[in-house]
């Protein structure tokens, strides 16, 4: 079973460009004078500040292997195989471009053979499913960033490598290590760049995956390019491990 319907629409949303293609936005817009090699090196590394600029873009789809109840916590991989995936996700009002704080970022994402937890053999793999691994998210802090560690996504039949992403404010914590409550402000989708992905699908488990990868290109859900479509900046390697960012603006109207 694939995700790769029609995106949805339910209500506009901000992505903010992100590493060095936002900086450059943002001098642009501003005619600043050309920032020093130090200014550089901190574009391509830190989140991206309020003063980058919007780009509106859609939410897209669900897809069919969401389940409630999922972990607040900050490290979703139980143990799973992969290469190390760490997340530095902003979130921001859209109007304002003011840091969202205590906003809950949820994460689900595939194994490295395309399996979900809750949902394992719909990739054709068999392994223990605990209806938990790579789920999960983590509360915002005051400078509204999220910061989760995983493991780099495996691919399934028909869609290209993603992560699925969803927005909570005013959630309330329960005694459990869930969360219950509060307003759902975006779904969407994370997306990495596909030379990434070719290096990361020639490294094992990956490399075991009977399944055939469909690329950003050929995805139906994946479009627009860049950050608008959920493209994160991407730094590291298949051997030492990976680390990303995006900001996301999000409508609280």
């Amino acid at each position: 079973m694939t995700d790769n319907s029609e995106p949805r629409i339910r209500r506009r949303t901000v992505l903010l460009g992100t590493g060095a293609t936002a900086a450059a936005l943002a001098v642009g817009a501003a005619g600043a004078k050309e920032p020093t090699a130090a200014q550089n090196e901190t574009d391509r590394t830190a989140p991206v500040a309020a003063a980058a600029v919007c780009t509106l873009t859609k939410e897209l789809t669900e897809g069919p292997y969401y389940l409630d109840g999922a972990l607040v916590r900050a490290d979703l991989t139980e143990g799973k195989p992969g290469i190390p995936f760490q997340l530095a996700l902003t979130v921001v009002d859209d109007s304002t471009c003011a840091p969202l704080n205590r906003a809950l970022v949820e994460l689900w994402h595939s194994d490295a053979l395309g399996e979900y937890s809750g949902f394992v053999g719909n990739n054709g793999h068999q392994e223990p499913d605990n209806g938990t691994f790579l789920r999960g998210g983590v509360l915002t802090g005051s400078d509204g960033i999220a910061r989760i560690t995983t493991i780099y996504p495996g691919w399934y039949r028909g869609r290209c490598i993603h992560i699925h992403v969803k927005v909570h404010t005013n959630v309330t914590l329960t005694s459990d290590g869930s969360f219950r409550g509060g307003q759902e402000l975006h779904t969407g989708q994370l997306f990495v760049d596909e030379t990434i992905t070719t290096a990361v699908a020639r490294v094992s488990p990956y490399s075991t995956n009977t399944v055939s990868r469909t690329t950003l290109a050929q995805d139906g859900i994946y479009g627009n390019g860049g950050a608008a479509a959920g493209l994160m900046t991407v730094t590291g390697s298949a051997t030492a491990g990976y680390t990303g960012s995006l900001t996301l603006g999000i409508d609280q109207g």
